[in-house]
């Protein structure tokens, strides 16, 4: 465990990692595309893939604000990677979905991500990896109260 990490608790611990991640997969992206999308705009991205929720949908279920995840949405439609459309029988309500540009970026993406995977496994092993996402996966029995 590098120096850094290890007076830091689970959670900065979890916490440093996450933020690494993100920040390499950010970098890994940028360099081979000439698209620049945000961690907010992954994040909203990965709500929408392959669906076709509602905007309040993706308001909900985003840890992001109302306004906020709006504007991101925005962002998005003018880079070409959603489109918005009204909803049949509903004059207030807006559903979201990935251009073809936005499933292919989104796709990039995720290969970019599992390259980064592959290099972890090989760092820490494949039984290790393993049990890290199987632990990570588990019901804490946390929530927000």
């Amino acid at each position: 465990m590098s120096t850094e990490l290890q007076h830091l608790d689970l959670v900065d611990i979890l916490s440093e990692r996450h933020f690494l991640l993100r920040s390499i997969t950010e970098k890994l992206w940028n360099e081979s595309s000439e698209i620049y999308i945000s961690n907010s705009e992954w994040f909203i991205m990965a709500r929408i893939y392959k669906k076709q929720p509602t905007i309040a949908y993706v308001s909900k279920n985003v840890d992001i604000s109302r306004q906020a995840t709006h504007k991101f949405i925005k962002n998005l439609e003018s880079k070409g990677l959603v489109e918005i459309h009204n909803i049949e029988h509903n004059k207030k309500e807006k559903s979201v979905r990935l251009t073809s540009l936005g499933e292919e970026c989104y796709e990039k993406n995720e290969a970019l991500k599992a390259t980064l995977e592959k290099k972890i496994e090989e760092k820490i092993g494949t039984g290790n990896l393993s049990l890290l996402t199987e632990i990570l996966k588990l019901d804490w029995g946390l929530s927000i109260s």
